[in-house]
């Protein structure tokens, strides 16, 4: 019979299992996990902490026992690989709650074990870091127990803007510094000011280019000399790939760490496939190499894995033609959403900027608020590179129907032909999306 595993249990680990269960009810599935529970909404763990979730049970949609039942698929939690050797097809398991180790043997091995938190290197009771439900149910319990009132946010990526946004929803008084001026990075530095604008507005506190010095209970030591007291501290300082087990194998990994893989999610060694947050995939315009830790991209690989393993020839299989890294993430009233290249990728291209500020619907129409979207384009071939949306209302619209646009190759030029449903309430007879092709037109 032929043994599939699978390293990881989450986002691209459940999901790849599930597909090729889907197209394939003979060969046997093991999935290892190293931590305890599988397929939870990592994604939604800031809004289960700020009581917009309220059941717990919606954060997790899938169980080991639930998995063997519906799909025949051994799901192994606490079950952590620790080694790969790539010439006898094994993996080598560890058993956390037996202290167990073993092999196992593959015909087809999938990676997906994700990327890990950075940690600050400072002890302290009150420090966490958000990244999975076991950290989650630490981090409320210790809120409800300590009777948490205030919390530092160190970092200012997505998770820590969100965090902070159901904090203070919450109740929780917070402070957010940045060891940098550049907060949330996938969005224009500039455009990132109606961030500060939401935070002054509720008179939240924030330093940039702030660090930790220490911790001592509540008492914390920046390195700009200010000492200040809180009863939480969330760190969210970045990720590093799980991949420094597979090191002593033959398995290729980039610079970072981070596996390379084809258009096929194929790695360098045969029969061994990696998707989600491990890998480096390669833009879908550019064809540049990237690493981007979104969840689009580790679903539409496990589809792509599943139906190219089920394939009787190489000529039927599917390739996958790269991705954009569209993304959005909410702050107070404002959304702020990118899809492309990031901003410090733009240098190496000969690229030209189209900016717009316009309602998102009719002036007259209640409620109208402004959108910006900014387009850069490559001045040769006037194909898009990378958007930026910042608004009250519809930013995501717009970057949803960009990213469209660069699947499509449309030209900047031809945004002025794209067909945008009108209705007063909706958008304007030519939408900011059509003023950015006229615009254009001039560049």
């Amino acid at each position: 019979m032929n043994k599939i595993i699978v390293i990881g249990a989450v986002a691209g680990g459940a999901t790849v299992a599930s597909q090729i269960r889907r197209l394939d009810s003979e060969s046997a599935i093991v999935v290892y996990e190293k931590d305890r529970d599988m397929s939870f909404a990592n994604c939604g763990l800031p809004y289960y902490l700020g009581d917009v979730v309220e059941d717990r049970n919606l954060m997790l949609s899938a169980t080991p026992q639930k998995f063997h039942d519906k799909k025949n698929i051994t799901v192994k939690p606490f079950h952590e690989a620790i080694a790969l050797n790539d010439k006898n097809k094994t993996i080598t398991v560890k058993n956390h709650q037996t202290g167990e180790t073993f092999d196992d043997h593959y015909d087809t091995l999938i990676l997906s074990p994700g990327c890990r938190a950075r940690h600050l290197p400072l002890q302290s009771d009150r420090l966490f870091t958000l990244r999975n439900l076991v950290d989650t149910d630490e981090i409320e319990s210790f809120i409800v127990n300590e009777n948490v009132k205030s919390a530092l946010i160190v970092g200012a990526g997505y998770v820590s803007l969100e965090i902070l946004e159901n904090f203070y929803a919450r109740g929780i008084e917070p402070t957010l510094i940045h060891r940098s001026d550049h907060i949330n990075k996938s969005m224009d530095k500039d455009l990132n000011n109606v961030i500060f604008d939401e935070l002054d507005k509720r008179n939240i506190k924030y330093r940039l280019n702030e660090e930790i010095a220490d911790i001592s209970d509540r008492k914390v030591t920046f390195k700009s000399g200010n000492v200040e007291e809180y009863d939480i501290i969330i760190t969210g300082v970045g990720i590093e790939p799980n991949s420094d087990w597979l090191k002593s194998s033959s398995l290729q990994l980039n610079e970072k760490g981070y596996i390379p893989v084809n258009e096929y999610f194929e790695t360098n060694l045969d029969s061994v496939y990696a998707l989600g947050d491990v890998i480096e995939t390669f833009y879908r315009h550019t064809k540049k190499p990237t690493s981007i830790t979104l969840a689009w991209g580790a679903h539409r690989a496990a589809a792509i894995i599943a139906e190219n393993l089920a394939v009787k020839s190489p000529n039927e299989k599917s390739a996958f033609r790269g991705l954009l890294g569209t993304n959005i993430v909410r702050i107070f009233d404002y959304a702020l959403g990118s899809v492309g290249i990031s901003e410090q990728e733009l240098k190496d291209y000969n690229y030209g900027v189209v900016e717009q500020i316009q309602k998102q619907h009719a002036g007259y129409y209640p409620n109208a608020e402004p959108i910006t979207l900014r387009v850069y384009f490559d001045k040769s071939s006037r194909k898009i590179l990378r958007a930026c949306a910042v608004g009250k209302d519809g930013a995501d619209k717009r970057i949803d129907i960009l990213s469209t646009a660069i699947i499509g190759e449309l030209t900047i030029d031809e945004m002025r032909d794209i067909e945008i449903a009108y209705a007063p309430p909706f958008s304007s007879p030519k939408d900011i999306v059509n003023m950015i092709g006229y615009k254009a037109q001039s560049k």
